[in-house]
């Protein structure tokens, strides 16, 4: 039965004294606020307790909400919008974004050779290693954050649970919140996982390198749904 209070609303146990991991990591508690229904993923916006509503800048969420937040994530390297990413697409991109040209081949190396084949239509590996949008929810791998969901949507429980368990609530996370992001959703006999988690975070904290050690909330969202890369790689070839 679930425990009332004096109004007669259900208590959400959230942890318990005799198991230490669920005090130290309490999952996010939707305040009475604007967004809504906070376990149920979204298709085509990536919103936050505090941006309800997506990446609204430039119409982003209204441009592409034929995308999954997991296809807006890759559209930004898909140069040509055709859906298909070739390993020079990735190289460029990563390359825009900032990185020199041997972080940006060991991108490539790292997506094409592990996110190619899920992808694929057939049973036959692609010879080029393209990556096929349509078909990038089947590159969801073990140990990360579980914030996309096996089909490219964004649960934004999951999200904010990121922020709750590892950074006591702020809105940012520092280099030592990353390791224990890293080691508190680290899953049993998943190497390629756990590359796949390190890989993407390592990353993002390259492409953010902010200054004071602070990845800001409202930055890590806008990774998540792709916005965030156009402006960075704008700002770079403003610093030129």
């Amino acid at each position: 039965m679930a425990m009332q209070n004096g109004r007669g609303e259900d208590i959400i146990i959230r942890s318990i004294r005799d198991v230490p991991v669920t005090e130290e990591r309490e999952p996010y508690l939707n305040p009475e606020g604007k967004l809504q229904h906070t376990g149920t993923a979204r298709a085509n916006i990536a919103p936050s307790a505090e941006i309800p509503h997506g990446t609204t800048h430039n119409n982003w969420a209204e441009k592409h909400s034929h995308q999954t937040v997991l296809q807006q994530h890759c559209d930004f390297f898909d140069r040509d919008h055709d859906g298909v990413l070739w390993p020079q697409d990735t190289f460029i991109g990563f390359h825009r974004l900032g990185f020199g040209i041997i972080l940006s081949w060991i991108a490539v190396l790292v997506i094409h050779s592990n996110f190619s084949y899920p992808t694929v239509s057939g049973w036959l590996p692609d010879p080029f290693f393209r990556v096929f949008l349509n078909s990038i929810h089947k590159d969801k791998h073990g140990s990360d954050t579980g914030t996309y969901d096996t089909e490219g949507r964004f649960i934004p429980q999951r999200f904010e649970d990121i922020f709750s368990k590892y950074a006591d609530g702020r809105d940012y996370l520092t280099i030592w919140d990353l390791s224990n992001v890293l080691k508190g959703q680290r899953c049993i006999a998943d190497p390629i996982g756990w590359g796949g988690a390190f890989f993407e975070w390592l990353a993002t904290y390259l492409m953010l390198w902010p200054k004071d050690g602070r990845m800001m909330k409202e930055d890590i969202r806008r990774i998540y749904d792709g916005s965030i890369f156009y402006t960075l790689a704008e700002r770079r070839s403003k610093s030129l």
